[in-house]
Protein backbone atom coordinates (compact mmCIF):
# COMPACT_ATOMS: atom_id res chain seq x y z
CA UNK A 1 0.00 0.00 0.00
CA UNK A 2 1.13 3.43 -0.80
CA UNK A 3 1.81 5.57 2.15
CA UNK A 4 0.13 8.95 2.37
CA UNK A 5 2.46 11.85 2.74
CA UNK A 6 1.35 14.26 5.35
CA UNK A 7 1.63 17.92 4.41
CA UNK A 8 2.52 20.29 7.13
CA UNK A 9 0.12 23.21 7.45
CA UNK A 10 1.70 26.57 8.14
CA UNK A 11 -0.46 28.28 10.69
CA UNK A 12 1.00 31.78 10.58
CA UNK A 13 2.63 32.55 7.23
CA UNK A 14 5.04 35.46 7.32
CA UNK A 15 3.56 38.67 5.93
CA UNK A 16 5.52 40.36 3.16
CA UNK A 17 7.21 43.54 4.24
CA UNK A 18 6.67 47.00 2.66
CA UNK A 19 3.42 45.93 1.10
CA UNK A 20 1.32 48.83 -0.16
CA UNK A 21 -2.24 48.71 1.25
CA UNK A 22 -4.87 48.29 -1.43
CA UNK A 23 -8.60 48.71 -1.12
CA UNK A 24 -10.25 45.27 -1.41
CA UNK A 25 -12.34 46.46 -4.37
CA UNK A 26 -9.51 48.26 -6.10
CA UNK A 27 -10.62 51.72 -4.94
CA UNK A 28 -8.81 54.41 -2.99
CA UNK A 29 -8.17 54.18 0.69
CA UNK A 30 -10.15 56.50 2.94
CA UNK A 31 -7.04 58.30 4.18
CA UNK A 32 -5.82 58.99 0.65
CA UNK A 33 -9.21 60.42 -0.42
CA UNK A 34 -9.41 62.64 2.66
CA UNK A 35 -5.90 63.93 2.03
CA UNK A 36 -6.72 64.94 -1.52
CA UNK A 37 -9.87 66.72 -0.40
CA UNK A 38 -7.81 68.64 2.13
CA UNK A 39 -5.35 69.75 -0.54
CA UNK A 40 -8.18 70.86 -2.85
CA UNK A 41 -9.80 72.73 0.04
CA UNK A 42 -6.62 74.71 0.73
CA UNK A 43 -6.11 75.43 -2.99
CA UNK A 44 -9.69 76.71 -3.21
CA UNK A 45 -9.17 79.00 -0.21
CA UNK A 46 -5.93 80.30 -1.71
CA UNK A 47 -7.67 81.11 -5.01
CA UNK A 48 -10.43 82.97 -3.15
CA UNK A 49 -7.89 85.04 -1.22
CA UNK A 50 -5.95 85.84 -4.40
CA UNK A 51 -9.13 86.91 -6.23
CA UNK A 52 -10.15 89.19 -3.35
CA UNK A 53 -6.66 90.69 -3.22
CA UNK A 54 -6.66 91.28 -6.98
CA UNK A 55 -10.08 92.95 -6.81
CA UNK A 56 -8.88 95.22 -4.02
CA UNK A 57 -5.78 96.24 -5.97
CA UNK A 58 -7.81 96.92 -9.14
CA UNK A 59 -10.46 99.00 -7.38
CA UNK A 60 -8.20 100.66 -4.81
CA UNK A 61 -8.07 104.03 -6.64
CA UNK A 62 -11.88 104.16 -6.75
CA UNK A 63 -12.32 102.97 -3.15
CA UNK A 64 -9.72 105.45 -1.92
CA UNK A 65 -11.35 108.36 -3.75
CA UNK A 66 -14.71 107.63 -2.10
CA UNK A 67 -13.35 106.94 1.39
CA UNK A 68 -10.91 109.85 1.44
CA UNK A 69 -12.38 112.68 -0.69
CA UNK A 70 -10.06 115.48 -1.70
CA UNK A 71 -10.09 118.68 0.30
CA UNK A 72 -10.82 121.69 -1.91
CA UNK A 73 -8.61 124.74 -1.38
CA UNK A 74 -9.71 128.32 -2.11
CA UNK A 75 -8.44 129.66 -5.43
CA UNK A 76 -6.23 132.26 -3.75
CA UNK A 77 -4.32 129.46 -1.96
CA UNK A 78 -3.50 127.61 -5.17
CA UNK A 79 -0.22 128.17 -6.96
CA UNK A 80 -0.25 127.88 -10.71
CA UNK A 81 -3.13 126.93 -13.00
CA UNK A 82 -5.95 124.80 -11.60
CA UNK A 83 -9.40 123.40 -12.29
CA UNK A 84 -11.88 123.06 -9.43
CA UNK A 85 -15.28 121.37 -9.45
CA UNK A 86 -16.73 121.99 -5.96
CA UNK A 87 -19.70 119.60 -6.10
CA UNK A 88 -17.58 116.50 -6.66
CA UNK A 89 -14.57 117.79 -4.70
CA UNK A 90 -12.31 117.63 -7.72
CA UNK A 91 -9.27 119.89 -7.86
CA UNK A 92 -6.09 119.43 -9.87
CA UNK A 93 -3.35 121.34 -11.69
CA UNK A 94 -4.30 122.25 -15.24
CA UNK A 95 -1.63 121.60 -17.87
CA UNK A 96 -2.08 123.55 -21.09
CA UNK A 97 -1.44 122.66 -24.73
CA UNK A 98 -1.19 118.89 -24.38
CA UNK A 99 -1.34 116.96 -27.66
CA UNK A 100 -4.58 114.90 -27.49
CA UNK A 101 -3.51 112.74 -30.46
CA UNK A 102 -0.27 111.53 -28.88
CA UNK A 103 -1.10 108.98 -26.18
CA UNK A 104 2.45 108.72 -24.84
CA UNK A 105 2.52 112.49 -24.33
CA UNK A 106 -0.87 112.97 -22.71
CA UNK A 107 -0.60 109.88 -20.49
CA UNK A 108 2.59 111.31 -19.03
CA UNK A 109 0.98 114.72 -18.46
CA UNK A 110 -2.10 113.17 -16.84
CA UNK A 111 0.15 111.89 -14.05
CA UNK A 112 0.65 115.53 -13.09
CA UNK A 113 -2.93 116.75 -13.33
CA UNK A 114 -5.65 117.57 -15.86
CA UNK A 115 -4.85 118.28 -19.52
CA UNK A 116 -6.03 121.05 -21.83
CA UNK A 117 -6.12 119.89 -25.46
CA UNK A 118 -3.69 121.67 -27.74
CA UNK A 119 -5.47 123.49 -30.56
CA UNK A 120 -8.55 124.41 -28.51
CA UNK A 121 -9.13 127.82 -26.95
CA UNK A 122 -7.54 128.68 -23.63
CA UNK A 123 -9.96 129.41 -20.76
CA UNK A 124 -10.91 133.07 -20.85
CA UNK A 125 -10.32 133.37 -24.59
CA UNK A 126 -12.95 133.40 -27.32
CA UNK A 127 -13.91 129.85 -28.31
CA UNK A 128 -14.20 126.53 -26.55
CA UNK A 129 -11.62 124.81 -24.35
CA UNK A 130 -11.34 121.03 -24.22
CA UNK A 131 -10.14 119.57 -20.90
CA UNK A 132 -9.66 115.88 -20.11
CA UNK A 133 -8.45 113.56 -17.35
CA UNK A 134 -8.82 110.08 -15.87
CA UNK A 135 -11.84 108.74 -13.98
CA UNK A 136 -9.72 105.82 -12.75
CA UNK A 137 -6.32 104.41 -13.51
CA UNK A 138 -4.07 101.40 -13.77
CA UNK A 139 -3.67 100.13 -10.17
CA UNK A 140 0.02 99.48 -10.83
CA UNK A 141 0.55 103.10 -11.88
CA UNK A 142 -1.41 104.86 -9.18
CA UNK A 143 -0.89 108.61 -9.07
CA UNK A 144 -2.59 111.40 -7.20
CA UNK A 145 -4.69 112.48 -10.18
CA UNK A 146 -5.72 109.09 -11.58
CA UNK A 147 -9.25 109.47 -10.23
CA UNK A 148 -9.71 113.24 -10.32
CA UNK A 149 -12.80 112.96 -12.56
CA UNK A 150 -14.17 109.84 -10.87
CA UNK A 151 -17.46 111.56 -9.97
CA UNK A 152 -17.82 113.70 -13.08
CA UNK A 153 -21.01 111.85 -13.98
CA UNK A 154 -22.70 113.29 -10.88
CA UNK A 155 -22.70 116.83 -12.30
CA UNK A 156 -26.05 118.38 -13.16
CA UNK A 157 -27.10 121.44 -15.12
CA UNK A 158 -26.13 124.57 -13.21
CA UNK A 159 -23.23 123.05 -11.25
CA UNK A 160 -20.09 125.19 -11.02
CA UNK A 161 -16.67 124.67 -12.60
CA UNK A 162 -13.81 127.06 -11.87
CA UNK A 163 -10.55 127.46 -13.75
CA UNK A 164 -7.58 129.47 -12.56
CA UNK A 165 -5.22 130.61 -15.33
CA UNK A 166 -2.53 133.25 -15.02
CA UNK A 167 -3.91 134.23 -11.59
CA UNK A 168 -7.38 134.92 -13.00
CA UNK A 169 -10.49 132.95 -12.09
CA UNK A 170 -12.92 131.90 -14.82
CA UNK A 171 -16.27 130.51 -13.74
CA UNK A 172 -18.56 128.24 -15.74
CA UNK A 173 -21.92 126.57 -15.23
CA UNK A 174 -22.79 123.11 -16.56
CA UNK A 175 -25.28 123.24 -19.43
CA UNK A 176 -25.25 119.68 -20.75
CA UNK A 177 -23.77 116.19 -20.32
CA UNK A 178 -23.34 113.67 -23.09
CA UNK A 179 -21.91 110.16 -23.56
CA UNK A 180 -20.18 109.57 -26.90
CA UNK A 181 -18.00 107.00 -28.63
CA UNK A 182 -14.20 107.38 -28.58
CA UNK A 183 -14.28 107.89 -32.35
CA UNK A 184 -16.40 111.05 -32.02
CA UNK A 185 -13.51 113.48 -31.97
CA UNK A 186 -15.22 116.49 -33.54
CA UNK A 187 -15.43 118.08 -30.09
CA UNK A 188 -11.68 118.57 -30.24
CA UNK A 189 -12.06 120.85 -33.23
CA UNK A 190 -12.05 124.63 -32.91
CA UNK A 191 -15.40 126.15 -32.06
CA UNK A 192 -16.70 129.70 -31.96
CA UNK A 193 -18.91 128.82 -29.01
CA UNK A 194 -17.46 130.17 -25.76
CA UNK A 195 -17.16 127.67 -22.95
CA UNK A 196 -15.45 124.44 -21.97
CA UNK A 197 -15.88 120.72 -22.45
CA UNK A 198 -14.63 118.46 -19.68
CA UNK A 199 -14.08 114.83 -20.68
CA UNK A 200 -13.29 111.54 -18.98
CA UNK A 201 -13.58 107.84 -19.84
CA UNK A 202 -16.90 106.11 -19.22
CA UNK A 203 -18.02 103.91 -17.51
CA UNK A 204 -15.59 104.35 -14.65
CA UNK A 205 -12.58 102.07 -15.00
CA UNK A 206 -13.12 101.45 -18.73
CA UNK A 207 -12.43 103.22 -22.00
CA UNK A 208 -15.56 102.08 -23.85
CA UNK A 209 -17.17 105.53 -24.02
CA UNK A 210 -16.44 109.17 -23.24
CA UNK A 211 -18.41 111.35 -20.84
CA UNK A 212 -18.54 115.00 -21.92
CA UNK A 213 -19.64 117.83 -19.65
CA UNK A 214 -20.40 121.13 -21.41
CA UNK A 215 -20.21 124.38 -19.44
CA UNK A 216 -20.70 128.04 -20.38
CA UNK A 217 -19.12 131.18 -18.87
CA UNK A 218 -21.05 132.91 -16.08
Amino acid sequence: MATKTKQKRIKNPAKPKNRIPVHPKGGKLKGESTGRRGILFHIGNLLIVLSLLTSFIVFYPVISAYLFPQQIKPANELKGDYITIPKIKAQAPLIFNVDPWNEAVYQEELKKGVAHAKGTALPGESGRSFIFAHSSGNPFEITRYNTVFLKLGELKIGDDIEIKRDNKIYKYAVTQTKIVNPTETEYLMKSETDGIIVQTCWPIGTSFKRLLVFASPV
